[in-house]
């Protein structure tokens, strides 16, 4: 009698599932958090006093203007005059800041500054200043274009979305430009037009995407294919310059050259492409500030020239973690006004890259992005009267201000009203602590007190200078613990959360596996037997396996590690090899014991089988370990890939070549180890054989060609995926029906496709032969169909690695069929993910 019943065996496997579910769903919204943003845009209003008035009236009178009539009430309210008309944005994708600033008081290395001859010679005469601009992470491109034009901190989320970009809706520079009638022109990488369409006057995009499939697709087969991915793209977009340049139908330029973030990609930091890449962003440099910061035409009026990059590189080009090499963004302003006085040893300052946003928005004269947790950058602003520097930091100071009453709403007036903090004599409390209410409430108003008091004094003009450095003071003190907290808040992880998650999790595996194990009781073999079996110590294989999992659960929660994760499969795979191959020299030893001469060869013959397979298992291993230096930290290292390659295109191609014919040979032959020969079994080795054959096909007939438009090579693609999704799909539905039905008596007790752990009262089940027999056939076709796809899809030195992760998927599910073989399903189970 069964001791769970079916209906609470429902009911609890149910309950499970929703836990789990619901754990998963907390651990998400834990681990993503979303960051509360303010809606709409910032108007007239962010240029008054944060109030407990409300400013819909405000906001309604601005949306009544027109864009000139808005600019001028901008500029009216602001009380700052605009320091430039003109503002031109150079992105250089990848750009570390090393390459043009150096790193730890060091200039950059000889290389790099022989390489940028001009915008070094710009840095030197204090035309140019420079600053490492730390950006957060993710470091890809989307949530760093985000970062640098509205001042917020995105999250883990948008790398996702970077795939994907949709429409940019909070506040930001381009839309209070695009407001205030200023023409916007863009021509570089799309994901400008797609994060906000319609605002710019004339655009030309490069869809980044694209190019790097093309030049992964096209790298192994020619050299040219690489020099045309890099340089190409930003030809596309120079070859604009001279036109933009001369004309005065535009007040903000944005040029985004990909190239050298492909240079990156392709090899590394140290790349051969890297210095002339350099060289040809530094002629753009040039080129722009000669024709129109030095010698402007048309009376264009002062320009800024802003090169940014959005993120940097390790040494071997990659990008999207958190390291030094990767954050460190350059953030290079070019201005006609002389920065040397102030600015000779501020290149190797340190800015956040969202610091950028707050600054162009007051050097030009338009709200700051209500979202924004940037500071000014101070030196930016050295041009303005003190009267302009104070106003420049209590407009930053009110914008942080009201975002910090919508994060904390005990800072609201209503709540909390920041005048009583103020005494009878209008100063204010020097020392500030207490809740996080109080303690910004009090820096702000030690900031706004002493800056009236200030005021105060220039109108009865009495000693104006006196007390201006502890205002600037005291306002950066706000502004640096505000930013900070509003940083750390939009990317901090509640924990609660994270851990309730966790819990339920845990939860939801226990119940699961209780199930299990009472169903696994009842169906067990009288009960007793196949229990006992579990029940008894554990063996060498099934503790290394279950330390292998924690070791990988573990692994999973560094960056780095998952990066390295490759390493670790390959440790798991030959260690539990080893183990088996162990067992198997064991039972071949022991096997000589037995009294009968027919039972002694027949356990000496399987164990010589599963020591063959576990040692070509092995071997394969020990191939593809080799076959490619993976990761990130040892991808310069030797491999045999790259020995292939420097040897030449035409070796690669007769392993490939032979790889596929091996794959299709393999894949017919296991299909036909059930023993039945069904039509529609020979119907899907057809289809199958057809697959292969069309794949040869275009191996030996468009392999060859580089980047260029074949109507056959298409068409004979189309029919490879409609045979191979015909012959699945046929696998799948029609294979069930007309498989033939085995009685017990007609099963061999060695099968060799069926592992020997699963009770034999189940086996001779007729429903479940016939199941075992259609999921093996199903199997093989999957195996063999992905096998053939990833030989079409991947570059050809990847045929060998795919033809030997087929060998050993085979050799590992032969190796259970032996009736030698008793090991748990869960340990078999591993082993074949392993060997995935």
């Amino acid at each position: 009698m069964s001791s769970i019943s079916c209906t609470k065996l429902t009911l609890f496997s149910i309950g499970a599932v929703i836990i789990q579910f619901i754990g998963l769903s907390i651990f998400v919204f834990g681990f993503f958090p979303v960051k509360p943003a303010l809606s709409g845009y910032s108007g007239s209003e962010s240029f008054r006093s944060p109030t407990c008035d409300n400013n819909d009236i405000a906001i309604h009178s601005d949306a009544s203007l027109s864009p000139h009539r808005l600019k001028l009430l901008y500029q009216e309210v602001s009380e700052i005059p605009p320091s430039y008309d003109r503002l031109i944005i150079m992105v250089i994708d990848g750009l570390p800041a090393e390459f043009v600033l150096g790193k730890n008081g060091q200039p950059p290395g000889k290389a790099f500054m022989e390489a940028m001859p001009y915008t070094q010679s710009l840095l030197a005469k204090g035309v140019a200043v420079g600053y490492h601009a730390i950006a957060a992470a993710p470091t890809v491109t989307m949530p760093r274009l985000k970062a640098m034009v509205s001042g917020a901190i995105g999250g883990f989320l948008d790398v996702a979305f970077n795939f994907n970009t949709q429409a940019y809706l909070d506040d930001n520079l381009l839309a209070q430009f695009f407001r205030s009638g200023r023409k916007m022109v863009m021509h570089g990488d799309d994901t400008w037009l797609k994060l906000f369409p319609g605002l710019f006057h004339r655009h030309d995009g490069v869809n980044s995407f694209f190019k790097r499939r093309e030049r992964e697709r096209n790298r192994s087969v020619t050299a040219t294919s690489e020099v045309k991915d890099t340089v190409q793209v930003d030809q596309n977009v120079s070859r604009h310059l001279n036109g933009e340049l001369s004309r005065d139908d535009w007040d903000f330029l944005i040029l985004h050259y990909l190239g050298l973030d492909h240079v990156g990609h392709t090899g590394g930091r140290n790349s051969v492409l890297m210095a002339s890449k350099l060289s040809e962003m530094d002629e753009v440099v040039k080129m722009i500030h000669m024709n129109t910061l030095q010698s402007p035409q048309n009376d264009q009026g002062q320009t800024l020239l802003v090169i940014v990059s959005d993120h940097g590189m390790t040494e071997n080009g990659n990008h999207g973690g958190s390291s030094y090499e990767e954050t460190d963004s350059l953030a290079l302003f070019i201005s006609p006004k002389n920065h040397a006085y102030d600015h000779a040893l501020s290149n190797h300052d340190t800015i956040f890259q969202v610091d950028i946003a707050p600054t162009l928005a007051l050097l030009f004269g338009v709200p700051i992005p209500k979202n924004n947790v940037g500071v000014l950058i101070s030196q930016m602003i050295d041009s303005m009267t003190d009267v302009q520097k104070l106003r420049a930091l209590q407009l930053n100071s009110w914008q942080l201000f009201r975002l910090l009453q919508a994060q904390l709403p005990g800072l609201s007036c209503r709540n909390f009203p920041c005048d009583a903090f103020v005494t009878n004599s209008g100063h204010t409390i020097s020392e500030c602590k207490g809740s996080m209410e109080k303690l910004f409430c009090c820096l702000y108003l030690n900031a706004a007190t002493a800056h009236d008091a200030w005021k105060a004094k220039v109108v009865t003009r009495s000693n104006s200078t006196e007390g201006y450095n502890n205002i600037v003071a005291a306002y950066h003190e706000f502004l640096g613990k505000a930013s900070e907290w509003l940083s750390h808040k939009a990317t901090d992880k509640p924990i609660n959360l994270l851990l309730f998650g966790v819990a339920a999790l845990i939860t939801s595996c226990l119940i699961l596996l209780r199930l299990v194990f009472i169903i696994h009781k009842d169906v067990s073999a009288g009960g007793t037997q196949d229990l006992d079996n579990y029940m008894k110590p554990w063996k060498s294989d099934e503790v290394f396996i279950l330390f292998g999992i924690m070791i990988l659960v573990i692994s999973m929660g560094s960056s780095s590690m998952i990066e390295e994760e490759h390493y670790i499969w390959h440790f798991l795979t030959s260690t539990i090899s080893l183990l088996f191959l162990r067992k198997a020299m064991q039972s071949f030893e022991c096997d000589k014991a037995h009294g009968f001469l027919s039972s002694i060869k027949t356990t000496n013959y399987i164990s010589g089988c599963q020591m063959c397979l576990v040692f070509l298992i092995l071997c394969a291993g020990r191939i593809l370990r080799g076959w490619h230096q993976g990761g990130v930290n040892w991808t310069n290292l030797p491999d045999i890939s790259k020995w292939l390659e420097q040897a030449g295109s035409r070796y690669i191609n007769l392993i490939q070549i032979a790889s596929c014919v091996m794959i299709i040979i393999l894949g017919i032959s296991v299909l036909y180890l059930t023993g039945s020969k069904t039509k529609v079994k020979m119907m899907i080795g057809s289809g199958l054989l057809m697959s292969g054959f069309l794949v040869l096909h275009y191996f030996m007939k468009y392999q060859d060609m580089s980047f260029s438009y074949n109507k056959d090579a298409i068409v004979s693609i189309q029919i490879f995926y409609s045979i191979l999704g015909i012959t699945t799909v046929t696998a799948v539905l029609v294979l069930p029906w007309v498989m033939p039905i085995k009685t017990p008596e007609m099963c061999s007790t060695r099968n060799s496709y069926i592992s020997t752990s699963v009770p034999v009262e189940i086996l001779n089940m007729t429903p479940i032969l016939v199941l075992k027999d259609f999921l093996y056939v199903v199997g093989c076709v999957y195996i063999t169909s992905w096998c053939l796809l990833q030989l079409l899809l991947q570059q050809p030195i990847n045929a060998m690695p795919v033809l030997l992760l087929f060998v050993q998927i085979l050799a590992s599910m032969l190796t259970f069929s032996f009736s030698g073989s008793h090991h748990k399903q869960w340990v078999e189970l591993k082993w074949g993910a392993c060997t995935l």
